[in-house]
């Protein structure tokens, strides 16, 4: 049973996504409320399934293949339905797009280094974006309920979501370079073999 648990944890929280949607559109307190502890439940689980698989020596294949999948499908969600409601607009929807494009990118160079056995650790500046973009996301998904609760002069949940947005855009590019020199470097030495 415990080896199940964590691979139970990844495939809710594919589930929530649909139910992350729905709470998205409903209006007010509550509907703002039912999202941000949705998408809080799915960021946490992606902690805490990597760390029970860890911990207890049960990581397994469907692990590693669904977990970034779901973790891409939240973040994903999460952002395009931002964009859509006007909440990440302008040149904001520039930091969203680096967000996007990093985890398409790092996805495929996973899946070109996988043929040749390699893995890509994932890195402690990863590990930090990921924290800034969650709490990023979750801070703009808290809607005027948010704002009511966090607002100290200029600052707000919002502009402070916006703010943590291009903190991770930044750190976004950044790990996305070195991982991208890694898998460059490989593909080199690989060709260089022929």
């Amino acid at each position: 049973m415990l080896k199940k648990i964590p691979n139970i944890l990844t495939i809710g929280r594919i589930i929530i996504v649909p139910f992350f949607v729905l709470a998205f559109y409903l209006p007010g307190f509550y509907g703002d409320l039912t999202a941000l502890i949705l998408f809080i439940i799915a960021s946490f689980t992606d902690f805490l399934d990597g760390m029970l698989a860890r911990m207890f020596g049960v990581e397994s294949k469907l692990g590693e293949l669904l977990d970034p999948i779901a973790d891409k499908i939240i973040v994903a969600t999460a952002l395009i339905l931002l964009v859509m409601d006007g909440t990440i607009r302008n040149y904001e929807v520039i930091a969203a797009i680096i967000i996007l494009t990093r985890e398409i990118l790092i996805s495929g160079l996973r899946e070109f280094l996988a043929k040749g056995k390699i893995k890509l650790p994932v890195s402690n500046l990863a590990k930090l974006k990921t924290v800034l973009q969650m709490s990023s996301i979750a801070l703009l998904l808290s809607g005027n309920t948010g704002n009511k609760i966090i607002n100290f002069q200029d600052y707000n949940a919002q502009t402070i979501g916006i703010i943590l947005l291009w903190l991770s855009a930044a750190l976004t590019l950044f790990t996305a370079y070195d991982y991208m020199r890694k898998g460059i470097d490989h593909a080199m030495s690989e060709d260089s073999k022929d």
